[in-house]
């Protein structure tokens, strides 16, 4: 089996010019892990999260997946959310979802299946429940994107009632919860203005 040479040499190039402007940074990388952020993100790759904030790596913890579902059977959120909040400390988790996201065109248009089309069940049901608002928009797009920020306020609610959080705030972590969204068209983040301390 053929290696990726492109994307070997790439990091070797990419790990060259971290040490040349900072000898120290992976020594300082190893150090310790002490983000204050929790970026739960869509998988699609034109999000670069730590890019898009300015910051580097060890700065911001990240989970991602298709649609930016925050799910209580994904044991895998679960777990990232679990470490953040307990054993990192962040104090602040965003839920970032993405203006243009396939996986929620899918959920619009009903056309996802297989495992992607299970996975944006959620995201299906969050569209029957708001589809007068919907179907009130008359642009395919406009609808497209007031879906994509309904998901990120409907995740962050589920984030919010997860045990996970609730048993967080009962002990007393200071953490905020965060719904931002990303254009793609201008690179800029907007916040939903729904954040909330536990």
């Amino acid at each position: 089996m053929k290696t990726l040479k492109q994307l070997f040499d790439q990091n070797r190039e990419w790990a060259a010019a971290r040490l040349e402007k900072d000898p120290a940074f992976f020594d300082e990388l190893c150090q310790i892990q002490r983000p204050d952020y929790l970026w739960i993100g869509c998988s699609d790759s034109r999000v670069p999260a730590n890019e898009i904030v300015g910051l580097a790596p060890g700065e911001l913890f990240v989970q991602r997946n298709v649609a930016n579902l925050v799910r209580q059977d994904d044991l895998n959120c679960m777990a990232v959310v679990q470490y953040a909040v307990d054993v990192l400390k962040v104090r602040h988790v965003i839920v970032c979802g993405h203006y243009g996201c396939g996986g929620v065109r899918a959920a619009l248009e009903g056309n996802a299946s297989g495992t992607v089309g299970e996975w944006l069940n959620p995201l299906r049901l969050l569209r029957d429940r708001h589809a007068a608002e919907l179907e009130a928009i008359a642009d395919p797009d406009a609808r497209w994107a007031r879906l994509c920020e309904l998901n990120v306020i409907d995740q962050l609610e589920h984030l919010r009632q997860t045990e996970l959080i609730r048993s967080a705030a009962d002990r007393g972590a200071e953490v905020t919860l965060h719904g931002w969204i990303y254009d793609l068209r201008d690179g800029l983040l907007r916040d939903l203005d729904i954040s909330v301390k536990i």
